[in-house]
C-alpha cells in the first residue's frame, strides 16, 4: 500500500463526516436560496484551503464558483468540474436522513450524485496540502449548480473555462464497479411539430389535412434511424395531437431523444432530423432543437488520457478500470471541445437518483488517492 493511500485511509472517518454534512445541505436545482446555502460553505472550504475565488452570479439558480490554487504557476491547469445541485425536494431529508449500513455503504439523497464526488475533491487537495506535497501547477475547481436541469445556465462558463485548461476531471459518480466513464453517449432532443388543417371528421373529412397522420409517418421515419447495435437510438418518447373526436386534427407534435457515441453519427442524424418534409401535401413540418450534450468519445485522445491515468493509479496501489454511460455530463461539452477529459471519477456507489442511493465508504480514500495522485504526477506531453 502507498503512504498516500495509507493515509487518506487515515482519514476515512473524516471523510465520512464531510460527506455526511454536504448531504445535510438539501439543495434541490431550482431552489436557489437552498443551493446558495452550500455554495458558501463551499466557498469556505475552498478559502479554508488557500483558494482564490471567482464568482458567477447568478438569477435562477446557486451561483457558480471558480477557484484556483497556484495561479501564476506555470503550465495548464488541471480542472476539476463539481456541481452542487440535487434532483431532491426540501424535505427528502427527513423521509431518508443519512445512515451507513453494516455493508459500509452511506445511503443519502444526493449522496453518490454528486456529494461523494465533492468529498474526495476537498481531501485531495487538503491531503496534498497539509502533507506540503500541492505540486507547483495551476489548479482549479469549477463547481456549477444546474447540473441536474441540463446546464442550461452553466454550459457557456464550463466551455469558457475550460478552454484555458489542460485536463478536466468529472466528479460524477464512478460506476457501481468504481471504473471511470471513458465514454458517454452524446445526448439531443427535439421537438417535432406539424401543423394540418381542421375539419369536421364526419360532414367534410376529405377538407381536413390529419396532423396526427403526417407526424404518425414521421415517427415512422425517424424510427427507421436506431442504430441500437452501433449505439445509436432515436426515440419518440411523447406524442401530443387533436382536439376532439369529430375534427380532423389540426395539430400534433412529439418530442425526439437521441443519443450516438460518435461525433461524426451525432452530425449526421442531427441533420437528417432537421431535414424532415412533409409526407401529406399541405401539411408543414418543423422541427427545433432543444438542449443538446455532444458524445464523449471513446477516441485516440480519450484512450491516451486514461492510459496516463490508470498507469498513475497503480504506482499507487489502485486498480482503474473504465466503462461508460449511456446519459450525458458536463464532460460531454469539454471533450466535444477536444479537451482532455475523463468523467466518474467520484466514489463507487448505486442508486443515482433513486431511494437507495449510496456511496461505497471505502471507495472515498482509494478516489481522494487517484486524484493527489494525477495532481502530482500528470504529465502534458
Amino acid at each position: 500500500m502507498s503512504d498516500l493511500l495509507q493515509y487518506f485511509k487515515s482519514h476515512q472517518s473524516d471523510m465520512v463526516d464531510l460527506l455526511t454534512t454536504l448531504v445535510n445541505y438539501e439543495t434541490p436545482t431550482l431552489d436557489k436560496a437552498a443551493v446558495d446555502k452550500l455554495g458558501a460553505f463551499m466557498e469556505g472550504q475552498f478559502r479554508t484551503l488557500g483558494a482564490s475565488i471567482t464568482r458567477y452570479p447568478q438569477e435562477k439558480v446557486g451561483d457558480f464558483l471558480l477557484a484556483k490554487w497556484n495561479e501564476n504557476a506555470p503550465g495548464k491547469p488541471i480542472m476539476f468540474l463539481i456541481h452542487i445541485d440535487t434532483v431532491w425536494p426540501i424535505g427528502t431529508l427527513a423521509e431518508r436522513p443519512v445512515r451507513i449500513d453494516e455493508d459500509g455503504k452511506l445511503y443519502g439523497p444526493g449522496a453518490i450524485d454528486m456529494k461523494g464526488g465533492i468529498t474526495v475533491v476537498l481531501w485531495a487537495l487538503r491531503g496534498l496540502i497539509s502533507r506540503k506535497e500541492m505540486p507547483k501547477r495551476p489548479v482549479w475547481v469549477l463547481m456549477t449548480s444546474d447540473e441536474e436541469v441540463g446546464s442550461v445556465y452553466s454550459e457557456p462558463i464550463i466551455k469558457e473555462v475550460a478552454a484555458q485548461v489542460g485536463l478536466v476531471l468529472v466528479m460524477e459518480p464512478a460506476t457501481k464497479e468504481e471504473a471511470l466513464k471513458t465514454w458517454r453517449k452524446g445526448v439531443g432532443s427535439y421537438t417535432v411539430t406539424v401543423e394540418g388543417r381542421p375539419s369536421h371528421a364526419g360532414n367534410a373529412p376529405e377538407q381536413g389535412i390529419n396532423a396526427v397522420i403526417e407526424l404518425a409517418q414521421q415517427a415512422l421515419k425517424l424510427n427507421e434511424l436506431n442504430d441500437l447495435k452501433n449505439g445509436t437510438s432515436v426515440s419518440v418518447t411523447v406524442f401530443h395531437g387533436g382536439s376532439a373526436t369529430n375534427v380532423i386534427p389540426a395539430k400534433a407534435s412529439a418530442e425526439v431523444d437521441v443519443r450516438t457515441l460518435s461525433a461524426r453519427k451525432w452530425d449526421e442524424i442531427g441533420e437528417q432530423i432537421m431535414a424532415l418534409t412533409p409526407f401529406i401535401p399541405g401539411a408543414k413540418v418543423t422541427v427545433t432543437p432543444g438542449h443538446v450534450r455532444g458524445p464523449m468519445e471513446h477516441n485516440d485522445l480519450m484512450k491516451k488520457t486514461y492510459a496516463q491515468c490508470k498507469a498513475i493509479g497503480e504506482r499507487y496501489g489502485l486498480t482503474v478500470r473504465e466503462d461508460g454511460s449511456g446519459g450525458g455530463s458536463d464532460g460531454n461539452f469539454t471533450a466535444m471541445m477536444g479537451i482532455p477529459t475523463l468523467d466518474g471519477l467520484g466514489p463507487q456507489g448505486d442508486g443515482l437518483h433513486a431511494l437507495h442511493e449510496q456511496v461505497v465508504v471505502a471507495s472515498l480514500p482509494r478516489r481522494s488517492t487517484l486524484l493527489a495522485a494525477m495532481l502530482k504526477d500528470w504529465s502534458f506531453e
